[in-house]
């Protein structure tokens, strides 16, 4: 009989095609849901996916972690676009460290054998000084409430792995792009397809992003390789292009001209800082990127899409809904 793998967020952008990947290499899956799923919606032939509720300190795990070999857990707090700064850090301790830590212990009182934990390359902090790419020797220094929080629950994850014997996985990712993106990547798309032009051209700097593809083949692949328990793993295309060249890329994809105007970065940051929009521009001209060799080397992994295939898939996608 084939094992059981929960998943959390088994709904969302990175956890419903990781969930139908394992479904097709044969495993049985849990998805952990956080809320009922819409009627109008047919289950999956040998659906499994129980209510937990909302994820947090006093969340209930144990009936659904019995005879589950490894847990992915992919659910987090993330945005929250419309909180004060106050209750985004709070809603990012409760859901992505206490409610990870309490998943954990649950996990290791079921005798699950391995968590693989989804955190973020923004615990390493939010850009890289040229030459200097964030590595898995970086020391941490997370920025903001969601950097902090998943740094905080990696710590518990660790002790309680320790006192425990639960085998733990951290992966790292940066910016995901795929089909079904949303947030800063989708926005990028409209404009390059509306060809407004964009004062991006001038812009110097690198940065770092993983196809979803990429990210999954390595989840899967952190399930049972014996070198990745206990390890914490940077991941990222082969490819980390400039904003021009990401704006180039996503052009050709879509058939549309790039139209770039050479306004010079730090205009372009006092015109952000006057919007309202600096962390928006911040992303835009500073570089992040991310040296995952080592992740290569320790689990001998390469990530399997091309970074310009990744983006043009994701292109292609976006076209499909705007035919």
């Amino acid at each position: 009989m084939s094992r059981i793998i929960a998943v959390t967020g088994a709904t969302g952008f990175v956890g419903a095609p990781l969930s139908e990947a394992l479904s097709r290499r044969g495993e049985r899956v849990r998805r952990l849901l956080r809320r009922p799923p819409d009627p109008a919606t047919p289950a999956a032939a040998g659906d499994d996916a129980p209510v937990v509720g909302e994820i947090g300190p006093q969340t209930d795990w144990s009936s659904v972690l019995q005879g589950v070999a490894c847990v992915v857990h992919c659910a987090a707090s993330v945005h929250g676009l419309h909180q004060s700064p106050a209750d985004k850090a709070e809603s990012c301790r409760r859901v992505n460290r206490e409610g990870t830590l309490r998943l954990a212990e649950a996990a290791a009182a079921a005798g699950v054998r391995r968590l693989i934990f989804l955190s973020s390359i923004k615990v390493n902090g939010e850009r890289t000084a040229p030459g200097e790419p964030f590595r898995s020797d970086t020391p941490p220094a997370p920025q903001d409430a969601y950097g902090t929080s998943k740094w905080d629950a990696e710590r518990g994850l660790q002790a309680i792995a320790g006192r425990t014997g639960l085998e733990v996985v951290v992966i790292r990712p940066p910016l995901v792009h795929g089909p079904g993106v949303r947030a800063n990547m989708l926005r990028l798309l409209r404009l390059v397809d509306r060809g407004i032009p964009l004062p991006l051209g001038a812009i110097r700097n690198s940065r770092s992003s993983v196809s979803r593809d990429n990210l999954i083949d390595l989840l899967l692949l952190c399930l049972d390789h014996p070198a990745a328990a206990g390890g914490t793993f940077l991941v990222a295309d082969d490819w980390s292009p400039s904003t021009p060249e990401l704006v180039g890329c996503l052009a050709d994809a879509l058939g549309r001209p790039s139209r770039l105007l050479p306004v010079p970065p730090e205009l372009l940051r006092r015109c952000g800082a006057l919007a309202g929009r600096s962390e928006e521009i911040r992303r835009l001209t500073d570089s992040l990127v991310v040296d995952a060799s080592a992740t290569s080397q320790r689990l001998g992994w390469t990530p399997p899409t091309p970074a310009r295939e990744g983006l043009r898939r994701t292109a292609a996608w976006y076209r499909s809904l705007n035919r």
